[in-house]
């Protein structure tokens, strides 16, 4: 399918928006797909849940079995700008799949017509978060008492 993007050990498997809605709706993945232990995650109804024609959900996968979801909020703004987020189950956190997945993700966004940067926004205290970010190029391009801003390039 298009959009799939292979991260690392990981792959991105695409998801419509109405099959986002159905996973968050009824708990069902598309078949041979399974959720890995803690998924879904606490932010996985927010993120997929909000998944509209103009933006991209995926499911992040391990040898066939959900451990996380990403996408972007929204599509592209006037200034060339799309808002990724991104989230892992518990137990895969810590494990470096973090890591893997933002630099293709963001590879793939960067060829898509009218994305000119790959923006993101995360909790000053979620350091895996943001030095996840960090290591993948990203820069610091604001900060507040509730979110930390970065962008690539």
């Amino acid at each position: 399918m298009d959009g799939e993007i292979t991260a690392g050990p990981l792959v991105l498997q695409p998801l419509t928006p109405a099959q986002a809605r159905d996973i968050v709706e009824s708990r069902r993945l598309p078949v041979p797909l399974r959720a890995g232990q803690g998924w879904p995650h606490a932010d996985t109804d927010d993120g997929l849940g909000s998944a509209t024609a103009d933006s991209y959900a995926w499911l992040v996968t391990l040898d066939g079995v959900v451990i996380g979801d990403c996408g972007t909020l929204g599509g592209v703004d006037a200034d060339g700008d799309i808002e990724i987020g991104y989230g892992l189950a518990e137990p895969f956190r810590h494990h470096g799949y973090g890591s893997a997945l933002i630099p293709p993700l963001t590879a793939w966004l960067l060829t898509r017509p009218g994305v000119r940067r790959v923006v993101a926004g995360t909790e000053p205290g979620n350091r895996p978060s943001y030095r996840v970010l960090e290591r993948a190029g990203f820069r610091r391009t604001g900060a507040s008492d509730t979110e930390l801003r970065y962008a690539y390039p």
